[in-house]
């Protein structure tokens, strides 16, 4: 008997993968979650299937990753709170969209479609901040930096304010409308859209960067937990491979948080912006496999998602290994300069 209901093949598959996702939520604050649905779609899942398995797991791994945050102090729980009700309107109206277009037999072709433009457009925000060495997610301002664009929206105070953890205020309507823009994403695309909504707490509601991927990580856990009851209420919940993501989540998000401490996120920004294109070409190329009827271009689709997201993993490991090497060989040349 297949434990989970999955053949060993497809088990050792999830688990893997669910690591690799486990690894980027951990180390970048924000992840790939995203990839998720993309994978399932191109295993031939069904869209609400995929969708909701993917709500489900968002959940768990949110969960491990925000007590992560939570234990350095990085988490505004009260932002969150507040931009909860604007998450789960958002989602609910995402949901309802993806069973109308489920009905209608156009969700598969429609969600690809949106996870293509949508990946391209940050890849590419996050390529061409890394090569351009722009302020972006992955630097590392300093704790009450934030961009301009912040401050200028900031400067327009519409009754009623919300006093934010590190003192400054901002506009209810500005930070309902980041969540529900964000709980949209969610629902419709089966993701935490945490590489959308920490770039918005930042850029948006003007939350320091530490503090921003922190609350970020919080409100993909409220996300992922509404989206996950939302979407099993409806029964499209595979708990087999929830489960297999989960596994390899739980080791992944420790070594990514691990990793942290020995690696510049500079170093690694422009791999994670160039993993986003790639999925957007897996993405597409899974699209085509359907409507130019070629199975080849699924092959091609699910080696784009997998490799790229093999690659980058790999070098956040292999950074980390380095560092901690010579960080070993410090230690050791110190200590025998003090014999």
């Amino acid at each position: 008997m297949d434990p989970l209901g999955l053949s060993l093949a497809l088990l050792a598959l999830f688990v893997g993968f669910g690591f690799m996702v486990g690894v980027f939520f951990g180390f970048f604050g924000m992840g790939g979650s995203f990839l998720v649905t993309p994978a399932l779609l191109i295993l031939g899942y069904d869209a609400s299937v995929a969708i909701g398995s993917s709500m489900a797991f968002v959940f768990g791994t949110a969960v491990i990753a925000t007590l992560k945050h939570h234990d350095v102090g990085q988490v505004d729980y009260k932002l969150g709170a507040v931009m909860f009700v604007g998450i789960a309107v958002g989602i609910e109206v995402g949901r309802r969209f993806v069973f109308v277009l489920n009905e209608l037999g156009q969700a598969e072709a429609v969600v690809g479609a949106a996870y293509v433009v949508l990946l391209a457009a940050i890849g590419l925000l996050f390529t061409r901040s890394a090569l351009n060495g722009d302020d972006d997610p992955g630097d590392a301002p300093a704790d009450d930096d934030i961009p301009e664009v912040a401050k200028t929206i900031k400067s327009y105070r519409i009754p009623p304010m919300v006093t934010l953890a590190d003192g400054s205020e901002a506009s209810l309507w500005t930070i309902s409308g980041v969540g529900g823009g964000v709980g949209i994403v969610s629902g419709f695309l089966g993701v935490g859209g945490g590489f959308i909504r920490m770039p918005a707490i930042y850029y948006l509601i003007g939350v320091p960067l530490g503090a921003a991927v922190g609350t970020s990580l919080f409100g993909a856990l409220m996300s992922g937990g509404v989206g996950a009851f939302t979407y099993g209420l409806s029964g499209v919940i595979d708990l087999g491979v929830v489960t297999a993501l989960l596994t390899g989540s739980a080791l992944g998000a420790r070594i990514g948080s691990a990793s942290t401490a020995y690696v510049d996120e500079e170093d690694v920004t422009i791999y994670f912006g160039i993993m986003l294109l790639l999925a957007s070409l897996a993405v597409a190329a899974g699209e085509l496999a359907t409507w130019l009827d070629m199975p080849v271009l699924n092959t091609v689709s699910f080696v784009l998602l997998v490799g790229s997201a093999v690659s980058v993993t790999a070098i956040i490991l292999y950074y980390s290994a380095v560092a901690v090497r010579d960080s070993s060989t410090d230690i050791s040349a110190a200590a025998s300069h003090g014999d």
